[in-house]
């Protein structure tokens, strides 16, 4: 039985984690926390990481950046393993998370999906494949309340194009300041923020005479919730402190 706790419990894939380990048998929810308070809950909920007292097996953690630190700390001190499923962190904290995990195991990936997973590895490939002859952009679109763009997700199939090919790439966010034509280290960005979108990333390889199109859409938040219990699951059994990600848990279902 692994004891979870939820951080951002009161959020939307807080709830939805919670939804999922109640209907499994070997995960057990004993806390959440969370800055709203507790409302009615089935479990204790804390505003401060530090407040908790009881046992856990492992924190998922799907709150804002803003709640790293306090968790950072917790997990070390309490040597706890963390599944960070946030977007949106800063160049420091990211420093800060590598940091903690040579202390404790974190699991960390801006995507918690299997299918977006898969699209990562076809990215690189393909970009090792077309190499220059083709330009790289990248579409993401997600819902109206999304604070960071682009999404975390875009960001990683950028960094899996750029390891693809040989020359240094350059990310472009925008191109309404830059006139001039497309350079050929560039890949594109671009971001989409409207209605319940819940998550739709599409990579363009663009060629002199044809397209290639790599999509992955999420229909549900369930297939990001049911990834983070799948993590959790997986770094409640793991002891060595280290930096663990999506690969490492697909490698266990090969």
């Amino acid at each position: 039985m692994a004891r979870l706790i939820i951080s951002g419990c009161n959020g939307r894939m807080g709830r939805a984690v919670e939804a999922i380990c109640t209907a499994e048998a070997d995960v057990e929810i004993v806390a959440g926390f969370d800055l709203l308070g507790a409302g009615e809950r089935e479990f204790p909920v804390f505003a401060s990481p530090a407040d908790f007292r009881g046992e856990a097996d492992v924190v998922v953690d799907f709150s804002s950046p803003a709640a790293l630190n306090a968790l950072l700390h917790f997990a070390m001190t309490r040597r706890i393993p963390l599944v960070l499923c946030t977007t949106g962190y800063l160049p420091e904290q990211l420093s800060a998370i590598d940091a903690a995990a040579r202390q404790i195991p974190i699991f960390c990936s801006a995507n918690m999906s299997f299918g977006v997973n898969v699209l990562l590895d076809l990215v690189r490939r393909a970009a090792a494949v077309l190499g220059e002859r083709f330009d790289v952009e990248i579409v993401e679109r997600h819902h109206n309340k999304k604070l960071d763009a682009p999404s975390g997700t875009a960001l990683m199939l950028a960094e899996a194009a750029a390891d693809g090919l040989s020359d240094t790439s350059e990310y472009v966010y925008e191109r309404q300041s830059i006139r001039r034509a497309r350079q050929a280290h560039e890949i594109g960005i671009s971001s989409v923020r409207g209605g319940g979108i819940v998550g739709d990333h599409e990579v363009l390889f663009a060629g002199r005479d044809e397209v290639i199109e790599l999509r992955h859409s999420a229909l549900s938040r369930e297939v990001f919730a049911s990834g983070a219990v799948k993590a959790a699951r997986f770094l409640a059994g793991i002891d060595a402190p280290g930096l663990y990600s999506m690969a490492d848990l697909v490698e266990q279902f090969k």
